[in-house]
């Protein structure tokens, strides 16, 4: 664990783990950071001081607002560096860091390198859906993508579907401007091609809409960086203004607090599910290692549920997972590229 990288760190990180403990008691966590700052903080907490822990010092931080390439550069000694050079060194099965995620990604292709037949890592997360949850790949690092990317992402996306969600055999679909074979641009179209053809049957959906990410159609939703960026952001705004309507609305008079009174059970409910903390911990795939990426701001809670999101990776076999399935899709795609053909709108 990075325990300088976050808003709230060292405090979240020790936190974070002392929960993480009651369910994962046979994780043995490592700790990278200031050992003046962590160990009072450990030592308060019995059961995290009782357990298999590991503090390696440094006193240097990746500043949130630090760029990728100064960090990348300067950063060598960094909690954040010497955390995935844990894992570089196999001195542990996965990293998750609150820092800046800039860094983080730049450190980590740098330390680790991209597996054979990736030709870009993805971060991808899942969420809540009206029928469970469903993985979403690329959220940011990718701005720009070719058919080949959006292949390998669809690959990688089922392969984490099924290391952290449980799905058997994950639907694929590929976000577009509509449903139809039509719309779309020559990359989306090609990739459409591709996995359609290199899929198992079923398992490739098709193309599905902005609509169709809350409505949980598919198991993957798959897009480029900048489109999964955009609406992840605009799936977090739009929770947090219907939370704040909902506020205003119970509080506008004496009635309408004693309905949500009445209706507090319910609300406490939808509440849990809701819960950004529970769904967090985006993971940068494609990369000879599994790394873990919590949001920055995010409570003991949200980084405790991180730190479950790279357990259940490392203990499902996640990387060998990806590196059989690229192998399955180099043998079954064609070389020969598709013929291109106009976009559709």
């Amino acid at each position: 664990m990075d325990a300088m990288g976050g808003d709230n760190a060292p405090n979240m990180v020790v936190r974070g783990a002392l929960i993480a403990t009651k369910r994962y008691p046979q994780v043995r966590y490592i700790m990278v950071g200031d050992r003046a700052l962590l160990e009072p903080l450990i030592e308060r907490r019995r059961r995290l001081r009782n357990a298999v822990l590991d503090v390696v010092h440094t006193e240097q931080v990746v500043r949130a607002d630090e760029k990728p390439s100064t960090a990348l550069r300067s950063g060598r000694e960094s909690s954040m560096r010497l955390a995935i050079d844990q894992v570089k060194e196999q001195k542990a099965d996965a990293v998750v860091s609150a820092g800046n995620t800039g860094a983080l990604m730049a450190m980590s292709k740098f330390v680790l390198k991209t597996m054979a037949g990736v030709d870009r890592p993805a971060i991808a997360s899942f969420f809540p859906t009206m029928r469970g949850e469903t993985v979403m790949l690329d959220l940011g690092a990718n701005v720009q993508c070719d058919a080949r990317n959006l292949v390998e992402f669809a690959v990688m996306g089922c392969a984490f579907g099924r290391s952290v969600l449980g799905l058997t055999n994950p639907t694929i679909g590929l976000l577009n401007v509509g449903s139809e074979q039509i719309k779309g641009h020559e990359a989306l179209q090609e990739a459409s091609d591709r996995l359609r053809n290199s899929m198992p049957n079923g398992q490739f959906h098709g193309f599905v809409e902005g609509d169709d990410i809350a409505k949980g159609t598919v198991d993957v939703v798959v897009t480029d960086g900048f489109t999964g960026n955009i609406a992840l952001k605009t799936a977090e705004g739009t929770a947090a203004l219907y939370t704040k309507m909902l506020r205003g609305t119970f509080k506008h008079s004496l009635l309408a607090s004693l309905g949500y009174l009445l209706a507090k059970p319910a609300m406490m409910k939808l509440r849990k599910r809701v819960d950004p903390r529970r769904y967090n911990g985006a993971v940068f795939l494609g990369l000879n290692g599994i790394v873990v990426k919590s949001h920055g701001g995010t409570d003991a809670l949200g980084f405790a549920h991180a730190i479950g999101v790279a357990v259940d990776l490392a203990q499902h076999g996640f990387l060998q997972t990806i590196k059989s399935d690229l192998e399955e899709l180099t043998e079954s795609v064609p070389a020969t590229p598709i013929a291109p053909r106009a976009a559709v709108l």
